[in-house]
């Protein structure tokens, strides 16, 4: 049975959505495990002696810094940065699910109205 060009568009939005979602989902995850090793980071340096050489990133080389304050600095920039977007992506993701699960409620019923069966033989 052919599916109304209208139900067929509405399947195409639904799939969108749900690559959308996945793609926050793994945004969200790589900034969670970015903003855990920045804490971890900064609780490490926290039991450093003062005088300990410490050697930071940049690009691909390892440069010594002026001393803990500036990279205990540096870091809580980059913590706050991480927290803020962390919870940009939780809100998306979010709002993308609460549409998700509306336009699947949706699809449902108008695949029922149609009278689609189910793959598994049932009634969709």
């Amino acid at each position: 049975m052919a599916l109304p060009a209208k139900l067929q568009n509405d399947l195409k939005q639904f799939q969108r959505l749900q690559q959308d979602l996945s793609n926050v989902a793994q945004q969200r995850m790589q900034f969670d495990l970015k903003l855990r090793e920045a804490v971890h980071t900064l609780d490490e340096l926290k039991t450093l002696a003062e005088d300990t050489p410490i050697y930071r990133p940049i690009g691909g080389l390892l440069v010594k810094s002026k001393g803990r304050a500036e990279v205990e600095e540096l870091l809580s920039e980059e913590k706050e940065t991480l927290e803020v977007r962390l919870k940009a992506l939780e809100r998306q993701e979010g709002h993308l699910k609460e549409k998700y699960s509306q336009m699947q409620k949706d699809l449902t019923e108008a695949l029922d109205k149609a009278g689609v069966v189910a793959a598994d033989g049932s009634e969709s």
